[in-house]
């Protein structure tokens, strides 16, 4: 029974420090780290990668500026 206590609390010691670590507030050094950081941890919903996916493709080439079209892009 005393070996299976000595578990419980290694165990309990275990889980108190991910939950610490889980918990601490996290620093950023700007707001760009901030929006990367938030980036690689928030799944984009497949409904919405998939409307992305379809804007870009119904996009056309930008027009070319008038004075390329004008000098044939000098």
């Amino acid at each position: 029974m005393k070996r299976q206590s000595q578990f419980n609390s290694q165990e309990q010691q275990q889980g108190a420090q991910q939950q610490r670590q889980q918990s601490a507030p996290l620093e950023f050094g700007s707001v760009e780290e901030l929006l990367r950081h938030d980036a690689l941890h928030t799944p984009v919903p497949p409904s919405i990668g998939r409307r992305l996916q379809e804007s870009l493709l119904d996009m056309s080439a930008p027009r070319r500026r008038w004075w390329r079209r004008l000098f044939g892009g000098l």
